[in-house]
């Protein structure tokens, strides 16, 4: 349970101020440095040679090794070490034999570029040790930049040696790569996006003595906690963060309020909300209210949702289709046609997701005719449908029934998928169709995807406008335009290339 007591908020015995700070603007990587000229075309077949010689030779002695690359008679250059290093990219030691080579060649010097290509290769091996002795190479040579730490600390922290992670950052700065804040925060992000979190808040934690974090470092292992759905790490890291007096910002209050309802803490995140409108009311956006209203909206409080939906629009927020989707769908859910109905018509240009909403909220509600009206609508629109428009309405039609149906013909996994597909006897499809909705069988499971997927090429053109025609006939009139709208639109590669140039243009 969560508790306040004068702006701080208690999950699971680990409580964090609401103290705030101005929003930092997001952190990139600075690009390696990139040739001045540009590179040439590498002959592939000297290229397969040279790669050849150092597959079957990797453990042959040096004179042997270097003869025999001699004779391939090719021309070195950067980009030809570089394709080297993309043929063998889990496998060290061609790869080391061939810069080893490229050592005792008087024209060919080694840049951060082909290092670190070096590195990656090695490091993806596991080889630590070699890993570790080329690192203090690119030191020597004052070619390492912030590439390296972000490759040579991920493969660390992927094998674990944390001591060697911070023994890094002090070797660095032997070679007078000075401590940088601005390189542990990429060093930081690049590990919490490998979901190496915990590496990471070791990493600054023993840092701090030379690099004193700050509030982007916070929000960043804070986001990696969240996404890994470790609330209690990801509190300590906030109550540190305001301790050290630093201010969250939004970001990271997004993520931690995005992880809370994750985790079914409906109450401790809503709470974290009305902190933010009573502290930071002019901080929050519109991503925060979308958040809030999306996760109401799933949990049935469609009344809270409108409040925060009112509250955007009296603060001049631009509200975005994001948050019509989430209403739309919220009210369908509880059966509140009408009020979805009136909130569509007052969206000017409804893209996909809120089509989507309206169409999956009717299924819902199993109204398969509406949802298939919906679905004429949004293409007069000309908002084009996808393949998971014709799934979500195939499905409102013909059902999710189990594998074993009373008639054993009708076996949509074999007939569709298994059999008729593979035997091209795609027209033969029909008459089972007809039949199922003639009969009334039960059906059994059947994947509407790897069906239309199976029936995307010009054989599916045929098959899909039969299909309709004969469900035409019966009377299933929303089923054939379904079927014969994805025949026209979405069978063929070609088709949908087409379209999309079209749109384009």
């Amino acid at each position: 349970m969560a508790a306040i007591t004068y702006r701080r908020i208690i999950i699971n015995n680990f409580s964090f101020s609401f103290i705030f700070h101005q929003r930092f603007s997001p952190f990139t990587s600075d690009s390696s440095t990139a040739a001045d000229n540009i590179p040439q075309p590498i002959d592939s077949t000297h290229l397969r040679r040279v790669c050849t010689v150092l597959y079957q030779q990797q453990n042959s002695p040096d004179l042997k090794l270097h003869t025999k690359l001699l004779a391939c008679n090719f021309n070195l250059s950067h980009e030809f070490f570089l394709q080297v290093c993309n043929t063998f990219p889990l496998s060290w030691r061609p790869v080391y034999r061939f810069f080893q080579f490229t050592e005792t060649h008087p024209n060919f010097t080694h840049t951060a570029v082909s290092f670190n290509k070096l590195i990656d290769v090695v490091g993806k091996s596991r080889n630590i040790d070699l890993l570790w002795g080329l690192i203090q190479e690119m030191g020597r040579r004052r070619l390492v930049n912030d590439k390296t730490f972000v490759v040579a600390l991920r493969t660390l922290a992927t094998a674990r040696e944390l001591k060697k992670c911070v023994e890094f950052f002090h070797l660095m700065n032997g070679y007078g790569f000075c401590y940088s804040l601005v390189t542990l925060n990429r060093v930081v992000e690049k590990l919490c996006g490998c979901k190496l979190v915990d590496e990471a808040k070791f990493l600054v934690m023993k840092l701090n003595e030379w690099i004193k974090a700050d509030g982007v470092t916070y929000k960043l292992l804070i986001k990696g906690f969240c996404n890994v759905g470790d609330l209690i790490e990801a509190s300590k890291m906030w109550n540190l963060m305001v301790d050290e007096g630093f201010e969250p910002e939004m970001e990271a209050v997004e993520e931690m309020m995005n992880v809370l309802f994750k985790t079914n803490k409906l109450d401790e995140a809503l709470k974290l909300f009305q902190a933010l409108r009573s502290d930071r009311m002019n901080d929050l956006i519109p991503s925060t209210y979308s958040l809030v209203i999306r996760w109401l909206c799933n949990k049935g409080k469609v009344g809270q949702a409108f409040i925060v939906f009112d509250e955007m629009h009296k603060r001049g927020l631009e509200v975005d289709n994001s948050v019509h989707s989430s209403l739309i769908y919220g009210l369908l859910a509880r059966g509140r046609r009408r009020e979805a109905y009136n909130i569509m018509r007052r969206i000017e240009n409804p893209d996909l997701d809120v089509y989507h909403a309206f169409i999956k909220g009717l299924l819902k509600l199993k109204r398969a005719n509406e949802a298939t009206q919906v679905f004429r609508e949004m293409i007069e629109r000309g908002c084009e449908p996808i393949m998971h428009t014709y799934i979500m309405l195939l499905q409102g039609h013909l059902g999710k029934r189990g594998r074993k149906g009373s008639d054993p013909l009708v076996n949509f996994d074999s007939i569709f998928v298994g059999g008729l597909v593979k035997n091209g006897k795609s027209l033969e499809a029909t008459k089972y169709v007809e039949r199922l909705m003639k009969r009334g069988l039960e059906v059994p499971r059947f994947d509407y995807n790897k069906f239309l997927h199976y029936y995307s090429n010009e054989e599916g053109v045929v098959m899909f406008r039969e299909v309709g025609n004969k469900l035409r006939e019966v009377g299933l009139v929303d089923l054939a335009d379904i079927f014969q709208r994805y025949g026209e639109k979405m069978t063929t590669r070609d088709r949908r290339r087409n379209r999309a140039v079209t749109d384009l243009k």
